[in-house]
């Protein structure tokens, strides 16, 4: 029997590297624009600005590009090979999310996504657009309609096969390809995703507040992270995985075949100690071709301070107490707040020195709070 297109399609994709392929409409997924109006109206997006500037092309892959009649959605497992909630008792080291530990996977997707649409277009002559989640797709919702997973009540995308560690990409093309059916939420009673989560993010099963969300705050987030949330981050410097990794389907999930995705020389979980060490060409070279280098080292050292803060270890103090004079008010603050949790009595010594000469009132405000 002849290869059906999908077929075809699927076959060089697995060869390209993508670990799920599946096909979808190009119409507007049902709910999602609604929810989407909702998210937004309430204001749980906070520092994503683009989301709302964006929302209308969101809500359909016809109305980004009124012209596709359907979507390839394509998925590639990111799943480590060890339970990344371990890290977080080592408390004098950085817990970086799984997704961050390798090469940045917007550029690896594109290097896949790029070769697959050309194949894509030589094979229907229809013409291609490739996207990832930097582009205005709600690609989870498209991702479920296509049936490669369903969102869970974390919100993210779980597969059955995966659990719920897949990037997601996507070709969209003026072809007609016959759709795959969508996957049934298999989530059922289950709440461990929602009962794990550190900063109490979920306002219910399949709602998010983002301005809650230790992911957001220690990457999207550009201001100063509120104080109530601090504690409750623990050692997370970038990201936080606790909502996917208690999933129970990753009972199924393996580790990633794209050796790119795995932590650069096993560095997965780097002491504080180096990290605060870090000036801006320290950090660049460090997390050259990561998603970390995009947050930029200034937040960065905001979520490191943090950590160091939670971190109970002494012996960190005059690494804080160094970037007391650091140049980003971002670092200066939290480098403030974490000497008041690490050496009570440096920090009172330094107060009103520091206060006095303090031009930032974010900062100021710091050393009046922490000695209250």
């Amino acid at each position: 029997m002849a290869e059906t297109l999908k077929q075809r399609i699927a076959g060089e994709a697995k060869t390209l590297g993508f670990d799920a392929v599946r096909f979808a409409s190009a119409d507007a997924v049902e709910g999602a624009d609604e929810a989407l109006d909702a998210f937004l109206a309430e204001g749980r997006h906070g520092d994503m600005g683009w989301l709302a500037t964006t929302a209308e092309r969101r809500k359909a892959p016809h109305a980004l590009w009124p012209e596709a009649k359907s979507v390839i959605v394509l998925g590639l497992n990111y799943g480590g090979t060890s339970d990344p909630l371990a890290s977080l008792e080592e408390k004098s080291h950085g817990a970086i999310s799984i997704y961050a530990q390798g090469d940045d996977y917007h550029d690896l997707l594109k290097a896949k996504l790029t070769p697959l649409a050309a194949r894509v277009q030589e094979l229907t002559q229809g013409d291609v657009k490739i996207f990832v989640d930097t582009a205005p797709v709600m690609e989870k919702p498209l991702a479920a309609r296509a049936g490669l997973g369903w969102q869970g009540k974390h919100t993210n995308l779980v597969s059955r096969e995966f659990g719920s560690w897949l990037f997601i990409g996507s070709i969209f093309t003026t072809a007609e390809i016959a759709p795959d059916a969508p996957e049934e939420d298999h989530c059922g009673a289950c709440r461990r995703c929602l009962d794990i989560c550190p900063t109490h993010a979920f306002t219910g099963p399949y709602r998010i507040d983002a301005r809650a969300c230790i992911s957001y705050l220690t990457i999207e987030h550009k201001g100063h992270i509120a104080q109530h949330f601090r504690a409750a981050m623990g050692n997370r410097i970038f990201g936080c995985d606790d909502c996917l990794a208690v999933c129970p389907w990753n009972k199924f999930a393996q580790g990633a075949r794209e050796a790119k995705l795995s932590a650069r020389g096993g560095s997965d979980n780097p002491p504080l100690a180096e990290l605060l060490a870090l000036d801006h060409a320290a950090f660049r070279a460090r997390f050259r071709g990561t998603p970390i280098k995009r947050t930029g080292r200034d937040r960065f050292l905001r979520n490191v301070l943090i950590a160091a803060g939670n971190s109970g270890d002494s012996l960190l103090a005059p690494l804080v107490e160094a970037r007391l004079g650091d140049g980003s008010p971002l670092v200066r603050a939290m480098a403030v707040w974490a000497l008041g949790r690490l050496a009570p009595r440096r920090f009172h010594a330094l107060r009103d020195a520091r206060y006095s000469a303090e031009p930032d009132q974010a900062v100021r405000n710091e050393w009046m709070g922490a000695a209250a």
